[in-house]
């Protein structure tokens, strides 16, 4: 039986929008919040119990819906189920949902397909969508696409909006259907005009990917944004990348941040994760690492994958929050146990390391072992390190070799150096040098700094490729550039030695340098002998001692003995024999042989230890049995003065002679000096001279050099200028530089051969180019002078530079010169300024004063009168005349100092006694005017005596005035005429007007209006004003 409840029917869909105050059935107002009155609802309960379906489905929903009465979902299934057994279609449905969801009843996917297949027979259109539903997961039914597509197609076919979004999916995958994009396409729009959110969304996809139509950006964007607008999450998230990217729109940071922010708030965790990128990047917000931080913490407890990843880099490294190793394991391995690739390489760090939790080898090795089957480059280095040590696994070097070799065929560098090592020593494969050099190449190409190291020592000794300095130079150079300890040193060794490059002392110094900072140990041990020796830089034997200290406390051989010798010599360091004798026996012990032989010394000479000639005995022999000369002489020493042996001048000679007897060249030269010092013999001269002789046809230079000596000065031989030519040109020839410097000078004072500028200029050059210094200004001299040379100025500017390179002042004051004038080279202020302050700050006086020029000019570098004061006086103070001078200047005017007329006074009175012409005049005003002195006429009148007497003009004037007015002498018109005259002869306008005074008043001279006219003129014509005057009168 049918009722008026029909009209109302009750049902989720709309009771959820209805709101009236009055009874949905009587109309009568009540104010309960429900939509039905108690009396109605009563009513209802009633009707269905009379077996009317209408209401037993009203009823069914109120049970459901808690609307009127308590909730009650079994009632509620009861309900449903006998309305649809009366075939009410709804009801039906309804019982569809109870069965699918388990409502009131078990849940039964079979039932639900039976009841979802009945309303769908009876055209109930959610029912037809839902039995779309059934077929397409195989629910309560066989799975069946087609069935699924048809029922689904049905559905859309009479606006069901759902059915037309998902037969759009049907038409885009090709399911239950061909695949046919335009008609997917085509459902998705008319989805979309009926305001399916989702179908936006999808349409979103068609034009932004051009899918069943033509791509369009502008219209995938204007999508995007409705759905956005009406709050669909993913279309929040998805327009983000529309304004990040600027697609389909212009790029707004701001407003992706925005959007981002949104879906947030809506708990749309990729959003999330997105927003904590903005706030790390600073993209359309403010850079707040807290809040990147807080949204990456948001993301992962919502088991966003990579945000667990980024938390845990967040605690690893403390940004946005405090450092927390245990924190940032145990998020790594949360992301780890999702699968997140780089998570496991990492966890797989962590517990290697032992970092935010204990260290398990084994457990790395698992997680090595699984990244690396996920094939992550990283973990499978990591899998061949442990293969490689036995970490977590058993040692496997094949193993090793194949996860390197695989990894470095994916452009992994740490896994070619390892693939290289393998291939070099043979580990895991067959030792092939030719590959080791191959990988080493590929991962140097690739800015590994080790792999470029290796290459370079493979080009340096020809390993698994030919040997190639230059090569090895290049790679050396490379890696030391990016601060590879021992590319530096090696690239500091080509250098000195000129390996691949050109030879730079200075060059290699820097990279010792930079070596030995970096802890280097050798690297420290050649920084010493740098500064010990001046080599490539200025002498300094502090820091040769502090490097060679630095070196021996890392046991370094070689730097204990220059340690010990460093002490012994007080070289840049207090003179220390306990220290001597300390580090010389830490080297000999470790079999140093000159230090074997100095600690048999320190025991023989009882420096800085007792005396103790039994061990100097056996240190000095365990030194000579390794072939140390000097010890073999130092053990005849032994012999000769009796000490732990008998005294035996016979063996003393006997061992310095055996040695000179077998022709060891330095033996003979030191058998030399014996007889010529009369050591462990008699002196002898003529035998030294015999033994000098003998070394010196062995060609040993020094013996060459000495024999010339002997010859020139007569010594064991008679006097032979001829013969010590001869050897000294012999010396010379063979690169001897005190050789060449001196035959140089046997040549320009014809000694033992004709005068030859020619050869002298020779000579000083070869020695020049061997770095002696004098020989460089000895050179200097001959392109200036053009003696033995044409004049050069160029190259007189080239040896001067050369000179001066290597702190010789007079060389570098010369230089600052050749720049100042422009000399041989360009004029240049700046470097005329740099080379006159070194050589000032070296105490070159002429520097000094020079150097005060250029700052009180601003010449080279800006003007300091304060520097230019300071630079005069220290030259002042070193007895430079100019300087005195300019320092009574500089104290008289307050230039750079403050005024202080009693040191210009003291200064110019010093600079006059030294026949400083201008300074004679001044020290005559000062006593004249009484300034920075007691006034006094006569000593005025004496030093414009002997200025003028010396020519200086303005001397004669105040001479001729002290005449004139008989100031500090009698009055004599005739000497102040006479001064007048030789001053205005000079073209000084004072003394023009003077002398013109003179011959009109006849004074000192007869009047004579002629010429007085004549000097008024003169006067006049050089702007004197009074001239003009009495010219006009």
């Amino acid at each position: 039986m049918e009722t008026v409840f029909n009209k109302l029917n009750i049902s989720d869909k709309y009771t959820d929008t209805i709101g009236t105050k009055n009874c949905s059935y009587c109309n009568i107002p009540f104010t309960d919040e429900e939509l039905w009155c108690k009396e109605c609802i009563n009513s209802l309960e009633k009707l269905a119990e009379n077996g009317d379906k209408e209401a037993m489905f009203n009823l069914a929903n109120c049970y459901k819906n808690e609307k009127g009465m308590e909730k009650n979902l079994e009632k509620a299934f009861n309900c449903y189920q006998k309305a649809a057994e009366k075939n009410h279609v709804d009801a039906m449905f309804g019982l569809v949902a109870c069965y699918r969801k388990g409502v009131g009843t078990e849940k039964n996917f079979e039932k639900a397909f039976h009841w979802c297949q009945k309303a769908a027979e009876r055209d109930h259109i959610d029912a037809i969508f839902g039995l779309a539903n059934h077929y397409y997961n195989g629910e309560g039914t066989e799975k069946n696409l087609e069935k699924a597509f048809h029922c689904c197609q049905k559905a859309a076919e009479r606006d069901h909006i759902d059915a037309m979004f998902a037969l759009t999916n049907y038409y885009c995958n090709g399911v239950g259907t061909e695949k046919n994009l335009e008609k997917a396409f085509h459902w998705c729009q008319k989805a979309v005009e009926k305001d399916h959110i989702d179908a936006m969304i999808g349409l979103v996809t068609c034009y932004r990917n051009g899918v069943g139509t033509e791509k369009n950006l502008e219209k995938a964007f204007h999508w995007c944004q409705k759905a956005a607008e009406r709050d669909h999450i993913d279309a929040m998230y998805g327009l983000i990348a529309f304004y990040r990217n600027g697609v389909g729109t212009e790029k707004n940071l701001e407003k992706a941040f925005r959007w981002c922010q949104k879906a947030a708030e809506k708990n749309h965790i990729d959003a999330m994760f997105g927003l904590a990128i903005c706030y790390e990047n600073g993209e359309g917000i403010g850079k707040n690492l807290e809040k990147a931080f807080n949204c990456y913490q948001k993301a992962a407890i919502n088991d966003h994958i990579d945000a667990m990843f980024s938390l845990a880099n967040h605690y690893y490294i403390g940004v946005g929050t405090e450092k927390n190793f245990e924190k940032a394991f145990y998020w790594c391995q949360k992301a780890a146990e999702k699968d997140h690739i780089d998570a496991i390489y990492c966890l797989a760090a962590f517990y290697r390391n032992g970092i935010g939790t204990e260290k398990n080898l084994e457990k790395a090795f698992h997680w090595f072992q699984k990244a690396a089957e996920k094939n992550h480059i990283n973990a499978i280095f990591g899998l061949a390190i442990c293969y490689e040590n036995g970490e977590g696994t058993g040692k496997n070097l094949e193993k090793a070799f194949d996860c390197y070799q695989k990894a470095a065929e994916n452009d992994h560098i740490d896994a070619m150096i390892g693939l290289a090592v393998c291939y070099g020593i043979g580990e895991g494969t067959e030792k092939n040098l030719e590959k080791a050099y191959h990988w080493y190449q590929k991962a140097a190409e690739k800015d590994y700094i080790d792999a470029m190291y290796g290459l370079a020592t493979f080009y340096r000794n020809g390993v698994g490729t030919e040997k190639n300095f230059e090569k090895a130079f290049h790679w050396f150079q490379k890696a030391a550039e990016k601060d590879h300890i021992d590319a530096i040193f090696s690239l500091a060794n080509h250098y000195y030695n000129g390996e691949g490059t050109e030879k730079n002392l200075e060059k290699a110094f820097h990279w010792y340098q930079k070596a030995a900072k970096k802890d280097h140990i050798v690297a420290m041990y050649s920084l010493a002998a740098f500064y010990r020796n001046g080599v490539g830089t200025e002498k300094n034997l502090e820091k040769a001692f502090y490097w060679f200290q630095k070196a021996a406390e890392k046991n370094h051989i070689n730097a204990m003995f220059g340690l010990a010798m460093c002490y012994e010599n007080g070289e840049g360091t207090e003179k220390n024999l306990e220290k001597t004798f300390q580090w010389c026996q830490k080297a000999a012990e470790k079999d140093h042989i000159n230090a074997m032989f100095s600690l048999a010394n320190h025991y023989y000479n009882g420096v800085g230890i007792e005396k103790n000639l039994e061990k100097a005995f056996y240190w000095c022999q365990k030194a000579a049995e390794k072939d140390h000369i000097d010890a073999m002489i130092g053990l005849a020493a032994c012999y000769g003065n009796g000490e732990e042996t008998e005294k035996n001048f016979e063996k003393a000679f006997h061992w310095c002679q055996k040695a000179a007897e077998k022709d060891h060249i330095i033996a003979m030269y030191c058998l030399a000096i014996f007889y010529r010092n009369g050591v462990g013999t008699e002196k002898n001269l003529e035998k030294a001279f015999h033994w000098f002789q003998k070394a010196a046809e062995k060609d040993h230079i020094d013996a060459i050099y000495s024999l010339a000596t002997f010859y020139r000065n007569g010594v064991g031989t008679e006097k032979n200028l001829e013969k010590a030519f001869h050897w000294c040109q012999k010396a010379a020839k063979k690169d001897h530089i005190d050789a060449m410097f001196s035959l140089a000078n046997f040549y320009y004072n014809g000694e033992g051969t004709e005068k030859n500028f020619e050869k002298v200029f020779h000579w000083y050059h070869k020695a020049a180019e061997k770095d002696h210094i004098f020989a460089m200004i000895g050179l200097v001299n001959h392109y200036y002078d053009k003696e033995g040379t044409e004049k050069n100025l160029e190259k007189a500017f080239h040896w001067c530079q050369k000179a001066a390179e290597k702190d010789y002042v007079i060389a570098i004051y010369c230089l600052a010169t050749f720049y100042r004038n422009g000399v041989g080279t360009e004029k240049n202020f700046e470097k005329a300024f740099h080379w006159c302050q070194k050589a000032a700050e070296k105490d070159h006086i002429d520097a000094m004063f020079a150097l005060a020029n250029h700052y009180y000019n601003g010449v080279g570098t800006e003007k300091n009168l304060e520097k230019a004061f300071h630079w005069c006086q220290k030259a002042a103070k070193k007895d430079h005349i100019d300087a005195m001078f300019g320092l009574a200047n500089y104290y008289y005017n307050g230039v750079g100092t403050e005024k202080n007329l009693e040191k210009a006074f003291h200064w110019c009175q010093k600079a006059a006694e030294k026949d400083y012409i201008n300074a004679m005049s001044i020290l005559a005003n000062h006593y004249g005017n009484g300034e920075g002195t007691e006034k006094n006429l006569a000593k005025a009148f004496h030093w414009y005596q002997k200025a003028a007497e010396k020519g200086h003009i303005d001397a004669m004037i105040g001479l001729a005035a002290c005449y004139g007015n008989g100031e500090g002498t009698e009055k004599n018109l005739e000497k102040a005429f006479h001064w007048y005259q030789k001053a205005a002869e000079k073209d000084h306008i004072i003394a023009m007007f003077g002398l013109a005074n003179y011959y009109e008043n006849g004074k000192g001279t007869e009047k004579n209006l002629e010429k007085a006219f004549h000097w008024y003129q003169k006067a006049a014509e050089k702007g004197h004003i009074d001239a003009m005057i009495g010219l006009a009168a």
